[in-house]
């Protein structure tokens, strides 16, 4: 269903609008939403909820439909990545007629006399469209999940078949199909949705986890930091480190993401800070597995050598690429003579050193970290398009953002 120009017209009429009170009207949108339908918190990341991130990313989403309405397969990469989420959180069609619902409410909420009956009827319209592409983007991948072999809709119990600690704060989790069936493949640098239910909370928690081990036959493996210093985000985490345990079982959905690795000879240079470096093993794995030929570097950041994980595992890996080369830093080191490159923040000189005009770069850790990296790469010469990135929580921009460097 195509939309009408008058109705364009209307919708690109209302964007300065959404770009004043976009984020009042989200966070008034999921305020009567889980009034209204509480189950929904089953689905919804609350920490994202209660630090007003995922209210922020759907006022930018909102907005960006606005501004680019005539022209919207400039924002299918976000329509991708969004159903990507949406099919590993069993996102389903008729969750789309109460956000439709409370979404135009909560325009009339907080515009008042501003949201004319025109203003209305061309956001309902235009929700409609956006919603079916949605529902049929996630459908397609729905069918995907299934049809591969071992494949699967919606949420399995998966068995907990080990569990290793890779440093103080991270551990590993190896999970099998309880039902003993044949399990799915999935790209490196893919993430698992894991759905739990911690003692004391009214409804299950989900989260999405990096699968931190290559594609095989045998078990993913998830390696999850635990956050006790965070409320709420730590619920999940300490949930897992606490009281899951080998034998226990837990509801997954199959992988998902496009955060992967490119199969490419360009030059590549993978850089994590703490437990970012989670799809980066999972793609050096697959590199080492292959036996690459490719120019590959392994740039780490940590806190100190006892929070850093998969040391050993990564330069192992490396040692047996042709071309593998390990950088690594702290941001205070504790043990002495711990063979670290540097200490701080990743620098511009530290980047200078490894940056090559035809390299590709992955970069995963917490979101100031990356826009630190990615705008030195950028002052370094390097395209954005040459920057591939993932963050843990909802979409925001990092490139050419306003960093101390």
């Amino acid at each position: 269903m195509a939309l009408s120009k008058e109705t364009m017209d209307i919708i690109k009429a209302t964007a300065p609008v959404l770009a004043e009170h976009g984020t009042k009207i989200t966070t008034v949108f999921y305020k009567n939403m889980f009034n209204e339908n509480p189950e929904l918190l089953n689905i919804f990341n609350k920490t994202n909820q209660s630090r007003g991130k995922q209210q922020e990313a759907l006022a930018n989403m909102v907005y960006q439909a606005a501004v680019n309405i005539d022209r919207l397969e400039s924002i299918i990469k976000d329509v991708s990545l969004v159903a990507h989420k949406h099919r590993a959180l069993n996102i389903l069609p008729e969750h789309y007629p109460i956000v439709g619902k409370h979404l135009l409410e909560a325009i009339k909420e907080v515009l008042g006399d501003a949201a004319t009956e025109d203003i209305i009827a061309a956001w309902a319209e235009t929700y409609g469209v956006l919603a079916d592409v949605f529902i049929n983007a996630e459908e397609d991948l729905y069918k995907q999940a299934e049809q591969v072999d071992g494949g699967f809709r919606g949420f399995k119990d998966f068995k907990v078949v080990d569990k290793v600690e890779e440093s103080d704060v991270i551990t590993s989790f190896y999970l099998k199909p309880a039902d003993g069936s044949t399990l799915p493949t999935y790209d490196a640098g893919q993430y698992l949705t894991v759905r739990v239910s911690p003692e004391g909370s009214d409804f299950k928690q989900i989260r999405h986890y990096t699968l931190s081990t290559r594609p095989n036959n045998e078990f993913f493996r998830i390696s999850v930091k635990k956050e006790a210093d965070f409320t709420p985000n730590g619920v999940v985490s300490c949930h897992l480190h606490e009281r899951v345990n080998v034998g226990d079982t837990i509801e997954v959905s199959a992988p998902a993401g496009l955060f992967t690795l490119v199969e490419e000879d360009a030059p590549v240079t993978f850089i994590s800070g703490g437990v970012g470096i989670t799809p980066m093993v999972s793609m050096l794995d697959e590199l080492a597995h292959n036996k690459s030929s490719r120019d590959v570097t392994f740039l780490h950041a940590a806190q100190n050598e006892h929070v850093h994980a998969f040391h050993s595992d990564v330069r192992e890996m490396l040692d047996s690429l042709e071309n593998g080369t390990y950088i690594y830093g702290y941001d205070k080191s504790v043990v002495e003579n711990s063979g670290h490159d540097f200490e701080g923040f990743i620098s511009k000189e530290v980047l200078q050193d490894i940056h090559k005009e035809d390299m590709v770069y992955y970069i995963v850790g917490p979101a100031p970290m990356m826009a630190h990296v990615a705008n030195l790469l950028i002052d370094l010469g390097a395209q954005e398009e040459q920057i591939n990135y993932e963050l843990f929580g909802p979409k925001e921009e990092i490139i050419k953002t306003e960093v101390n460097v």
